[in-house]
């Protein structure tokens, strides 16, 4: 079945109005995109900033009425935005594909380090012998196509021939799909603790878990608030700067003596305030690891 796409040019502070204009109009999708390709790497607190020119679209499933339909759009428009045009509204239809098969064709095996493979659910992995992680994105971030993921898990993936990770125990920050945690456990760690705000994060490591053999007495999930004082000889946090910074003294204080620490999610021009926000703290920070515009940061309490 074909489908009908709307799709409009617009400035951020009508973009708004347009997308519930469309939502009354029968939209089963709407999607916000940067007209000139800027990124918004990392917004301030509460707000939900688009970009100076936002392409917005919608998608329907009812191909009738499309002439009907933009006239009462203009004129929707009208009645809330007195001194300006409605923006030019292009509509095209688009063939039926199978999404879901389209992209997971262009997720492919991955490998990271020496060791370690991230290989999606739907593939065999490419080499048998090696530490595989199998994977199922979900709903979750953390698929290890990143740069802020790749460099965590070729991190982990150096201790672990280091022989670094055997028998310890680590906590994951921000977990997300589980992916780093769920890695250090199959190169070696005992025992991993997943941290995350979201529900659904949770639900992905869980599932993710399960999908390697991981007992689940060997990754424990919760949110940080049930977290307790409880220190560690491996920490890793791949979120954001800001939550970095502001988190230091919790985050630090995870880390036991001698522990080690990987920060990760920062920016280039981010990297000194967070190494200053956990010299702070107490820990000998490394050089910054720099890949794509992003950093990993690495470090250690002394003993």
């Amino acid at each position: 079945m074909p489908w009908l796409q709307l799709k409009a040019q617009i400035p951020p502070e009508h973009a708004e109005l347009l997308e519930e204009l469309l939502l009354e109009e029968g939209a089963t999708a709407i999607t916000l995109q940067d007209a000139h390709d800027d990124p918004v790497f990392e917004p301030d607190r509460g707000t939900t900033p688009l970009w100076d020119q936002t392409i917005l679209t919608g998608l329907y499933d009812d191909l009738e009425g499309i002439h009907a339909m933009l006239e009462r759009l203009a004129a929707a428009w009208a009645e809330h935005v007195s001194d300006e045009p409605c923006p030019q509204i292009e509509y095209e239809l688009l063939d039926d594909r199978d999404w879901e098969r389209e992209w997971m064709d262009d997720f492919k095996p991955l490998r990271m380090g020496q060791r370690l493979w991230i290989v999606p659910s739907w593939h065999e992995p490419p080499d048998p012998e090696a530490v595989n992680l199998h994977l199922d994105p979900g709903l979750a971030f953390g698929t290890g196509t990143h740069p802020t993921t790749a460099l965590c898990l070729e991190w982990l993936d150096t201790l672990s021939v280091e022989g670094a990770l055997e028998g310890i125990e680590l906590l994951d920050v921000g977990c997300g799909s589980g992916i780093l945690a769920i890695a250090a456990l199959k190169l070696g760690v005992k025992k991993a603790i997943g941290t995350d705000i979201d529900p659904q994060a949770l639900t992905a490591s869980r599932e993710n878990a399960e999908r390697n053999d991981i007992e689940e007495q060997r990754l424990t999930l919760r949110y940080p608030e049930q977290m307790s004082g409880e220190q560690f000889p491996l920490v890793i946090a791949n979120i954001l700067a800001g939550p970095l910074v502001e988190l230091a003294p919790v985050i630090a204080a995870h880390v036991a003596n001698g522990g080690r620490l990987a920060l990760s999610g920062i920016l280039s021009d981010q990297a000194d305030e967070v190494m200053d926000a956990y010299h702070a703290q107490g820990l000998i920070m490394e050089e910054p690891e720099y890949r794509e515009g992003w950093v990993r940061l690495s470090g250690q309490r002394p003993a």
